[in-house]
């Protein structure tokens, strides 16, 4: 592992190691800065995308579960559909709830 490390980091090990020392510098400035926005925009995009894919699924979730609810609201049958065969009043419909 350090001999990766030093491979990649080292610029006296590195393939920059034919340039003069201020390009040298110059050049591994350059190399971190592009790897340093590489991975903070991958993270930031993550959690973002992360954040977004989280919301929107709470958001479908909550639609599937209301219209089930809805859908299912619909089925559901309770004593008034199904009046005494008498024709007597069931004992809320005589406060006219």
């Amino acid at each position: 592992m350090p001999n990766a490390y030093r491979a990649v980091m080292d610029s006296d090990v590195n393939p920059l190691r034919h340039l003069p020392v201020a390009q040298r510098f110059q050049v591994m400035t350059y190399l971190s800065m592009m790897w340093t926005t590489i991975f903070c925009a991958a993270f930031g995009a993550w959690a973002v995308y992360g954040e977004l894919v989280f919301g929107h699924i709470l958001m479908i979730l909550g639609v599937l579960v209301t219209a089930h609810t809805f859908h299912q609201a619909r089925r559901v049958t309770t004593y008034r559909d199904h009046p005494r065969e008498d024709g007597t009043a069931r004992y809320d419909d005589v406060w006219g709830a």
